[in-house]
C-alpha cells in the first residue's frame, strides 16, 4: 500500500463491512469518512472502525443530501480520492409472479439510486485525484439469476451497469480521449469526443487516474453470523475483512488495469 495518505469515503457504513472497511483504511494511515443515515449506528460504527474515522449522517436516496454531504467532506480535507459504495439490500420470493412492487421500490432505492446520486455528486472528486477509485459490491446472481431472486438481481445489474457507464466515464475523460483528438466532427456516433486538446491536455489525459469497479460475492459473512450459525460452513460466502482488504488494495493496482473490471471475491 503507498504510504500517502488517502480520503476516504465509505457510504453504508454502519453495517458489518463498512465497520471492516473504514477500520482497513484507517490502519493503513487514510482519513476515513463513514456515512450513515441513522446518527446513533454511524457513530456506534465508527467508534467501533477505529480512532480517526469520521462518522457523517446522510440519507443518499436524496440528491440534495448527498451534494450537501460532498460540500461538507470537500471543505474538510484536500481531495476526495475512493468512494467505496457499500449501500444495498436483500429481498426474495417464490418466484416470478410472486415478486412485489415494495420489493422492487425498496431495492431501486437502496441499490440503485443511492450508487447514482453518490457516483453523479462525487464523479468530479475521483476524476481530479491521482489515485481516484469507485467500488460496489455486487453479487454472483447478476449472472445466474433465479426467479426467487429477480428483484434482487434485477437491482443489482442496473447498479453493475451504472459503475461500468462510471468506468467508461473515466476512460473517455482521461486515457480515453487522445485517441480520438483530430476528430473531424463528422461521426454520427455521438459518444465519440470530437473536440481538439491542447498539447498538455492530452498528455494529462494519457494518464489513465481513476477507476471505478465491482467486487462481486455469493453472500458477505461476519463474525456475528458465525457465532449465530457455528454449525455453518459458509461455502462461497466473503468475510467482510476480505472485501476490505480488496478495497485496501484497489489503490496499489494501475487504473487502468482497474477500470470496469467485475472482480469475483467468492471463494
Amino acid at each position: 500500500m503507498t504510504s500517502d495518505p488517502l480520503t476516504i469515503v465509505v457510504t453504508g457504513g454502519s453495517n458489518s463491512s463498512g465497520i471492516a472497511v473504514a477500520r482497513a483504511f484507517a490502519l493503513a494511515g487514510h482519513r476515513v469518512f463513514t456515512v450513515g443515515s441513522d446518527e446513533p449506528r454511524i457513530t456506534a460504527a465508527a467508534a467501533e472502525a477505529g480512532d480517526g474515522v469520521v462518522p457523517l449522517v446522510c440519507d443518499l436516496s436524496r440528491l440534495d443530501a448527498v451534494r450537501e454531504l460532498a460540500g461538507h467532506i470537500r471543505g474538510n480535507t484536500e481531495g476526495i480520492d475512493g468512494v467505496i459504495h457499500l449501500v444495498g439490500g436483500w429481498r426474495g420470493a417464490k418466484g416470478i409472479e410472486d415478486q412485489p412492487d415494495e420489493d422492487w421500490d425498496a431495492l431501486e432505492q437502496s441499490a440503485i439510486t443511492t450508487l447514482r446520486n453518490v457516483t453523479r455528486i462525487f464523479y468530479k472528486d475521483l476524476a481530479a485525484s491521482p489515485r481516484g477509485r469507485f467500488a460496489m459490491v455486487s453479487s454472483t446472481a447478476v449472472a445466474a439469476p433465479t426467479a426467487g431472486a429477480a428483484t434482487y438481481a434485477a437491482a443489482k445489474a442496473a447498479a453493475e451497469t451504472w459503475t461500468l457507464a462510471m468506468a467508461d466515464g473515466f476512460r473517455r475523460d482521461q486515457s480515453g480521449n487522445p485517441a480520438n483528438t483530430g476528430n473531424s466532427g463528422n461521426s454520427d456516433n455521438k459518444d465519440e469526443p470530437t473536440e481538439q486538446h491542447s498539447l498538455t491536455e492530452q498528455h494529462r489525459l494519457t494518464e489513465q487516474r481513476s477507476a471505478a469497479v465491482v467486487f462481486v460475492v455469493k453472500a458477505l459473512l461476519d463474525a456475528a453470523m458465525r457465532k449465530e450459525h457455528p454449525e455453518r460452513k459458509f461455502p462461497g460466502y466473503t468475510d467482510v475483512d476480505d472485501l476490505a482488504a480488496a478495497a485496501v488494495g484497489l489503490f496499489d493496482q494501475p487504473a487502468a488495469e482497474l477500470n470496469g473490471q467485475r472482480l469475483l471475491l467468492a471463494k
